[in-house]
């Protein structure tokens, strides 16, 4: 069965005013367990698309079949290396994982905690003092998840416009802004990476360019591709997180009183919000031709496994359209699944849970500003943008 699915298309295409790409894509559930969509992926290829959260399960976690391995960050460049541990297959994956998945451990990510919520209130500090009115995504979630980032990274926070400028280029410019901003951010990694090889630091890049993995050091574009992955899926991931659940809130006022009244409630919440308003599509390519579900997948063929598909499938969860904040149970794929669930998923969970509990303690009772209307998009990260929020 073919679908022409363009929601799932590049960053940026099929932009819509107050859409809910979300709600649009959990139709899918209506009809097979798996489809094709002929226009997917960036380069103009399709993709088998994988609509049972069990089904999708299954592929992540046979990565011998479904290869993570495709280079997509640097083949928009015109170059072949891998974004790590993202786009590394076992045992290779495995032994970056090892290396890396300290530096993000929840009790890392606890002793960043006073960091986080500073950078937070700073934020909103400077927008409840001068504003009753703010584009949430330009004046806080992008500037919010890059302040983190300059702080994991050690560096000074005159730098955060700038990084939210190549940021917002990458998510939402044209394609030549998009591939300017790629660049940007390349030549930042690899310009940090070799200042910290002469002058070392006690932060992250130090870490990663010292480091070594079965007796030998880094090589550059190994570092290069840990560098990007931080700073790209860490930063766009988060902000539209914030952003959709900001959206929610402000069109539904009864709930966010009740997370201000009772900010207690917020980590559950965000689990459920997580959920509901999954970000991430992850696409697999298949390693030889196999039978799945019925459907002959052939070798080279892509497969996608949409959390925002899974998470809303009725046979994993009871009503799944409806936001039940105190929902139990809550065994979402928002972060994937299997070796490559997210490695930042701890810092992640706390950026937002704090993000949210800060601007609900400073912030009134808020809405979108009448007139205006925030542009949903779909894409291999769902976003959100011009979500115009005001308040008395």
């Amino acid at each position: 069965m073919v679908r022409d699915f363009s929601l799932f298309s590049s960053p940026g295409m099929a932009p819509t005013p107050n859409g809910d790409p979300h709600a649009a894509v959990a139709c899918v559930h209506d009809g097979p367990p798996i489809f094709y969509s002929p226009s997917n992926t960036r380069d103009g290829r399709g993709t088998w698309v994988i609509t049972r959260a069990r089904d999708q399960r299954r592929v992540l976690q046979d990565t011998r079949t479904f290869s993570s391995h495709r280079s997509i960050f640097a083949s928009a460049l015109g170059e072949h290396w891998p974004v790590i541990p993202l786009e590394l297959d076992p045992p290779t994956h495995g032994v970056f994982r090892a290396l890396l998945d300290p530096l993000f451990s929840s009790k890392r990510v606890i002793a960043l905690e006073p960091t986080i919520r500073e950078r937070a209130r700073a934020l909103i500090d400077r927008i409840a003092r001068e504003r009753t009115s703010c584009d949430v995504m330009r004046d806080f979630a992008l500037p919010f998840t890059v302040s983190v980032f300059l702080s994991f990274l050690g560096l000074s926070q005159r730098r955060s416009e700038v990084f939210v400028g190549w940021v917002s280029d990458l998510l939402h410019g044209n394609s030549d802004k998009r591939t300017a901003a790629a660049r940007s951010i390349v030549g930042f990694i690899d310009e940090l990476a070799a200042r910290r090889r002469r002058t070392p630091a006690f932060d992250f890049m130090t870490f990663v360019v010292q480091a070594e993995i079965d007796g030998r050091s880094l090589s550059e574009e190994e570092v290069r591709g840990i560098g990007v992955l931080f700073l790209v899926a860490g930063l766009d991931t988060v902000a539209a997180a914030i952003g959709f659940d900001m959206a929610y809130l402000a069109r539904n006022p009864k709930d966010q009183e009740l997370l201000r009244n009772e900010p207690n409630r917020v980590m559950l919440a965000v689990e459920e919000l997580l959920r509901a308003y999954s970000t991430v599509q992850m696409v697999r390519e298949a390693t030889k031709d196999i039978v799945f579900e019925g459907v002959p997948i052939r070798k080279g063929d892509y497969v996608s496994c949409a959390t925002m598909i899974a998470n809303r499938d009725p046979s994993e969860f009871e009503r799944p359209e409806t936001i039940d904040l105190a929902r139990q149970g809550n065994h979402h794929t928002a972060f994937g699944y299997g070796p490559h669930l997210c490695l930042g998923a701890h810092l992640a969970r706390r950026e937002i849970v704090v993000g949210l509990r800060e601007w609900l303690a400073r912030i009134p009772a808020f809405r979108i500003k009448e007139g205006t209307a925030p542009i949903t998009h779909g894409g291999h990260v769902f976003g959100i943008k011009d979500l115009i929020l005001t308040w008395a």
